[in-house]
C-alpha cells in the first residue's frame, strides 16, 4: 500500500520524535522523507533525487542498494536471522572477528555490540574493571579518563561522560563519572600558540603534565584519532596521536581509539590509527562496518586486556556486559560481505586519490566571505561559517545561518548536516568524483547564496 506524502508527514510529524532535533521547529517545516536508495543516491517519496552528501550519518562505504551486499543479507536470513551469543556462538560472528584481527596487528580479541556509543561504553567499562581485576587494592583510586576538548564518544551516560561537547552534555553532568579534559589542536581557534608543530608540543605537554601528577589515578586516555567528527571534523595534525600513544606507554594507562567515526576508509587508510602507526589497548568500530546496512559496533582489545577477566567462577572477574543483539548473524555477514568488497575494489586507494582532488575542488570556497575554514582528512570535510572572517566570530545561534545553508542545499539536490557553525560533507565512500564535484558546485552555491543575504 503507497501512502501519500501528505498522510506520512502527518503521520511523522505526530509520532516520531528525531534525534539530535528541535522538534519544535521541525513540525513547522516539511520534512524530507526518503524512500529508497541507489549508488550515492536518495530518493524521497515525491521522487526527488538527491546525493547523500552525509553517508547517511558516516555509515555508507559501497552505495545504497549494493546487490553484492544485499545478497549476503539475503543468503544469511534465509539460513538464521538471530541467536544469541551469550554463552553460545555463530558462525558469521566468528568469521567476521578472525577477519578484524588480521586488520589490527596486536589485538587480538572481538566483543561485539550494536553502535559505536555501545563500543565506546564497553571499552570504558572494560578499562576500569581491567585494572580491578589486576589488583583492586593496588588499583582502587584508577577510576578516571581523560579526554580531550570537544570530545564525542557518543549519548549512552558512559559515553557522554568523556564527552566534552558542553551544548551536548552539560545538561547530564550530574549524572556522570569523572573525566579529566585536556586540549585538543584545534589549530584554527588556537591563533597565538603558534605553527601546528607548536600546537602539537603544546596540546601534549598538557597532557603530559596531567598524566605526570595524576596517572595513578588514571585508567586511560579516550581519543578519537586524527578527527573529531562531532566536533566539527577537527584535523589533528601530524604527530599528535602518535604522542598520545607514547605518553600512555609511559605512564601505564590504557589507551583507548574510538575509530567509530574514522574507521573502514574514511580518512584515507582503512584504519585511522595506521597514519600513525599507533596500536592501542582497546579500538572502537561502527557505523562503516557494515557498509550502510545494519547495526554493528566492535570493541577490540588485547591478549594482555583479555587475560586479566580470566579466572574461576567465584572470583567474579567476569565481565558482566552482553546486549540482545550481540554478534548478530545478519550484520556480521554483512560486514564480512563489506570487508572483502572494500579490499577487492581496492576502496581505500579510491578514496585517497578522490580526497587530493576533493581537496583542490574545495579551495574554490574561500571565496566565499561567510567561509572561514576548510578542514579536510580524506573523505571527511568541515566548512566552518564565520559572521567575520577576521575575528572568526560565529553566527548567533538563533539566526540558523547553517540550516538555512542545508535547506538550500537540498532544493539544490544535496544532502547534508550541520554541526554547529560547521557544514560537513561525508559522502558515500564510493562515490565518484564526477558525483563529488556536483557536491561541491551545490555546496559553493548554496553558501554563496546565504552570503549575498546575511551581509
Amino acid at each position: 500500500m503507497r501512502y501519500s506524502y501528505e498522510q506520512l508527514e502527518q503521520w511523522d510529524k505526530e509520532y516520531v520524535w528525531h534525534p539530535f532535533t528541535q522538534m519544535k521547529t521541525y513540525v513547522q517545516e516539511h520534512p524530507l522523507i526518503i524512500e529508497r536508495g541507489q549508488g550515492s543516491y536518495l530518493f524521497d517519496v515525491n521522487g526527488n533525487k538527491y546525493l547523500d552528501g552525509y553517508a547517511s550519518l558516516w555509515v555508507n562505504v559501497h552505495g545504497h542498494n549494493d546487490p553484492e551486499l544485499n545478497e549476503a543479507l539475503h543468503m544469511q536470513i534465509e539460513t538464521i536471522a538471530h541467536s544469541t551469543l551469550l554463552g553460545s556462538a555463530n558462525v558469521p560472528s566468528i568469521l567476521l572477528a578472525k577477519k578484524l584481527i588480521e586488520l589490527w596487528p596486536g589485538l587480538s580479541k572481538v566483543f561485539y555490540s550494536d553502535t559505536g556509543a555501545a563500543a565506546v561504553e564497553i571499552a570504558l567499562k572494560m578499562a576500569y574493571q581491567y585494572w580491578k581485576n589486576i589488583d583492586p587494592v593496588k588499583y582502587a583510586v584508577k577510576n578516571k579518563f581523560v579526554s580531550l576538548k570537544e570530545a564525542y564518544h557518543g549519548d549512552t551516560v558512559g559515553a557522554v561522560s568523556v564527552g566534552g561537547m558542553d551544548l551536548f552534555h552539560r545538561i547530564f553532568k550530574p549524572l556522570l563519572f569523572e573525566r579529566i579534559e585536556v586540549p585538543s589542536p584545534y589549530v584554527y581557534r588556537m591563533d597565538g600558540y603558534g605553527d601546528e608543530v607548536e600546537i602539537v608540543r603544546y596540546c601534549l605537554q598538557q597532557l603530559e603534565d596531567v598524566l605526570e601528577r595524576e596517572h595513578e589515578q588514571i585508567a586511560g586516555v579516550i581519543v578519537e584519532p586524527l578527527v573529531q567528527g562531532a566536533a566539527g571534523i577537527i584535523t589533528h595534525p601530524k604527530g599528535f596521536l602518535k604522542g598520545i600513544e607514547t605518553l600512555c606507554r609511559k605512564y601505564g594507562v590504557l589507551l583507548i581509539c574510538d575509530e567509530v567515526a574514522v574507521g573502514f576508509g574514511r580518512t584515507g587508510t582503512l584504519f585511522a590509527c595506521e597514519q600513525e602507526q599507533v596500536t592501542p589497548d582497546i579500538v572502537c568500530l561502527g557505523k562503516g562496518i557494515t557498509g550502510g546496512y545494519l547495526p554493528l559496533a566492535a570493541t577490540l582489545t588485547t591478549d594482555r586486556v583479555y587475560e586479566a577477566f580470566l579466572g574461576e567462577v567465584d572470583e567474579d572477574k567476569t565481565f558482566y556486559h552482553g546486549h540482545t543483539y550481540t554478534g548478530n548473524q545478519l550484520s556480521c555477514a554483512v560486514a564480512l560481505k563489506n570487508i572483502e568488497l572494500i579490499e577487492k575494489r581496492n576502496l581505500v586507494e579510491n578514496v585517497r586519490k578522490k580526497a587530493e582532488r576533493l581537496a583542490k575542488k574545495l579551495e574554490k570556497l574561500y571565496e566565499i566571505p561567510i567561509v572561514g575554514d576548510i578542514r579536510q582528512k580524506g573523505l571527511m570535510v568541515g566548512i566552518e561559517i564565520v559572521q567575520d572572517r577576521n575575528t572568526k566570530q560565529i553566527f548567533p545561534r538563533s539566526e540558523m545561518i547553517e540550516h538555512r545553508i542545508i535547506l538550500e542545499a537540498r532544493k539544490r539536490g544535496l544532502i547534508i548536516r550541520p554541526l554547529g557553525p560547521v557544514i560537513t560533507f561525508i559522502p558515500v565512500l564510493a562515490m565518484t568524483e564526477d558525483q563529488m564535484e556536483t557536491a561541491v558546485d551545490i555546496l559553493f552555491d548554496s553558501i554563496a547564496e546565504m552570503s549575498k543575504v546575511v551581509r
